[in-house]
């Protein structure tokens, strides 16, 4: 008979586009043909194509292993899964990583690419059950990665975030938009709508980043036929503990991205002037692979205008369509997801795509959160528990080096400082006792950096109020 689901595709976007919390749905997707994506059928579906795999070790360290500094295979999933088994590679591409040592992580790939000679296998996913009519794997991105693939801590600029399971299992860690200065953002790697965290959430060190103490973890196992609910600038580490891992997400547009893609803009325009202003020599991979290249301000200038020309058009339609609509409001089409290129699809700057792109919003109207309960069908993610976190500051203090635990609420492993701590004096101005003979701080110091400035410069508190004056301007 026809499978029959606990909530109705209108409470469903109810609940997605009101919850302000993650939460994980549950039978929900029994019946998607997507459930049967796991990485052999998918082989056999890519029939010998290959993808870009991005490597990293699984030592585990302080510091998060951002993109830049992971390395890039292309392979087939044929020859992925003959090393994900453990077995000896003496050729092809995973031949130079020991999988004892490294993991791998085919990520951000968008289904309507990778499969374009395939399109009748977009309707596997059926977003249409959460209230999205039309969406499909057309608007929809694969996840594979071994045991040990994980994303960096990060926050999205743009949406909310459907994460469907399909095989293994993946553990996240979630963190409240709240709780965004205890992470120590960072937009080096730059990309446009990612936000970093400089903490190995994972692995953290509090004697680098103290305020890390303060933050509330939201930790949650995501098995398969699961679908996860990332609300809109909620932090997330990402990390697989099985073998191999397949999932599928869809970004959903709100009307609070046209605010994000002027903050955006003005994110691009400083971090490109600033760092492009650099000399080259410096070798720092400031730009993160899935950027093509560092636009420039004439161009960067450009895609500033656009966004706050579309940012007016929102607001004006929004102001029209209140006086004409219904008490109950009237439901809008949800345009096709797009929230981050890779570079290798094409030779357009991709990453600026996305702040002169028509969107379709989706907005819901009159939710009431009074009527969203929690149950067997719609698990709430829960707070890590105070004693765990009372165990991992402990840790920390101590300086432990072995394995505290193992928990749902994570876990804490070496602790061990993995770069100079910035020291600075109490003192506005150092005296001249403690300066070396070329004038410089001694060795107990640590010149500030351009990277030191971009992190104050555009934190995402000062973009914000930098973007109200901006649109103040045009008011």
């Amino acid at each position: 008979g026809e499978d029959v689901k606990p909530f109705t595709p209108e409470k469903a976007k109810e609940i997605v586009m009101s919850l302000q919390k993650p939460a994980v749905f549950c039978s929900m997707v029994g019946d998607w043909p997507a459930l049967n994506w796991n990485a052999k059928y998918l082989s056999a579906l890519l029939d010998g194509k290959t993808i870009e795999f991005r490597l990293g070790l699984k030592m585990v360290d302080l510091v998060p292993q951002f993109e830049t500094s992971c390395s890039y295979v292309k392979a087939t999933l044929e020859e992925f899964l003959a090393w994900s088994c453990g077995q000896p590679c003496l050729s092809g591409p995973f031949s130079c990583y020991e999988y004892s040592k490294y993991w791998a992580y085919a990520d951000y790939k968008y289904i309507a690419r990778i499969f374009e000679d395939k399109p009748e296998v977009f309707q596997d996913i059926r977003w249409s059950d959460f209230g999205f009519p039309g969406r499909s794997g057309r608007e929809s991105t694969l996840w594979i990665g071994s045991e040990g693939a994980n994303t960096p801590c990060h926050l999205d600029s743009y949406g909310c975030n459907l994460v469907l399971q399909v095989q293994g299992r993946k553990k996240w860690h979630l963190f409240p938009p709240d709780d965004s200065s205890f992470l120590y953002p960072t937009r080096i790697p730059y990309e446009e709508s990612s936000v970093f965290s400089k903490v190995n959430v994972a692995n953290p060190d509090l004697k680098c980043f103290p305020k890390f103490r303060n933050a509330t973890a939201h930790v949650v196992t995501l098995n398969p036929g699961q679908v996860l609910l990332v609300p809109r600038h909620w932090w997330h580490y990402v990390e697989s503990i099985d073998p191999v891992t397949v999932s599928i997400n869809s970004w959903i547009e709100l009307d609070a991205d046209h605010e994000a893609r002027v903050e955006e803009a003005i994110t691009r325009m400083l971090v490109c002037a600033i760092k492009s202003a650099e000399n080259p020599s410096d070798g720092d991979c400031w730009l993160n692979p899935t950027e093509v290249e560092a636009t420039s301000h004439e161009i960067n200038l450009q895609y500033l205008n656009k966004a706050v020309s579309a940012y007016f058009k929102c607001q004006k339609a929004n102001v029209s369509e209140q006086a004409s609509s219904s008490s109950t409001g009237a439901e809008q089409r949800t345009s096709a997801s797009c929230k981050r290129r890779k570079s290798e699809a094409s030779t357009e700057r991709e990453g600026c795509r996305l702040l002169t792109h028509e969107f379709g919003f989706s907005t819901f109207k009159g939710g009431n959160l009074q009527e969203i309960h929690f149950g067997p069908h719609l698990i709430q993610v829960l707070p890590q528990s105070q004693e765990t976190s009372s165990m991992v500051a402990v840790a920390v203090e101590s300086d432990s080096r072995d394995l505290l635990h193992e928990s749902e609420g994570g876990h804490i492993g070496k602790l061990h400082c993995s770069r100079k701590q910035l020291v600075m004096n109490n003192d506005r101005e150092t005296p001249a006792h403690q300066m070396d003979s070329d004038s410089s701080p001694n060795a107990s110091q640590t010149a500030l950096s351009t990277n030191d400035l971009l992190d104050c410069l555009v934190n995402p508190h000062v973009i914000s109020l930098v973007a109200r004056l901006l649109l103040e301007r045009r008011v």
